[in-house]
């Protein structure tokens, strides 16, 4: 950190998780609602992020939901076998695709603003198995039959991401920092990675 301080940055970002917010079933949450993390790794990110805009550094904290993206998406949990859908109505999860955070990122360096936080998901949160449906429509392939929530195996990381269901909402970065999101919700962002792999098909 001494040697941060001495190097006269103009900007710093640190990425950390929208599980800072913790377990609001379901509520909305801004980058002003309390910090509630449930969860070790979410306790631990909050205190980075304290640390960082309380260090004089000129600190941007950006809060990430579930990230996917070309290689990290449903389509390959789908093509190798391991994607389930869980069927637990209600249960939302918001999320972002990597383009999105590249842009906002660097929307934030070319308009440095000093200790904002920036929340990073897209527009729509929502249940897991859409995404399932939609991936499997973009494959042509039945999708994974549903399974309730209680019955299905989880390993300890994953069963940690559904105890908590929050919305994000990402008004500040389209406000403050101009951002037009590449990948409003996840069916543009799917659509994207399939288009990009059939594409790559034809090379």
């Amino acid at each position: 950190m001494p040697t941060l301080n001495r190097s006269q940055l103009t900007w710093f970002g640190y990425l950390s998780t929208t599980g800072v917010y913790g377990d609001t079933q379901g509520a909305w949450v801004d980058e002003k609602s309390p910090l509630q993390p449930q969860n070790v790794r979410s306790q631990h990110r909050a205190a980075v992020e304290a640390t960082f805009l309380q260090s004089g550094l000129p600190a941007h904290v950006f809060r990430l939901p579930g990230i996917y993206g070309p290689g990290s998406s449903t389509l390959d949990r789908l093509r190798s076998g391991k994607a389930k859908q869980i069927d637990r109505p209600g249960h939302v999860f918001s999320r972002i695709h990597v383009d999105d955070i590249v842009q906002t990122v660097w929307a934030s360096m070319r308009l440095p603003h000093p200790g904002s936080i920036y929340n990073v998901a897209d527009d729509e949160p929502s249940e897991p198995s859409t995404l399932i449906q939609e991936g499997s429509k973009l494959l042509g392939i039945s999708a994974p039959p549903p399974q309730p929530y209680n019955t299905v195996e989880l390993s300890p990381m994953a069963l940690s991401f559904w105890k908590e269901c929050r919305r994000v909402n990402n008004a500040k970065i389209k406000q403050e920092l101009g951002v037009q999101l590449i990948h409003p919700t996840y069916r543009e962002g799917l659509r994207s990675i399939w288009e990009i792999e059939q594409q790559a098909k034809l090379e």
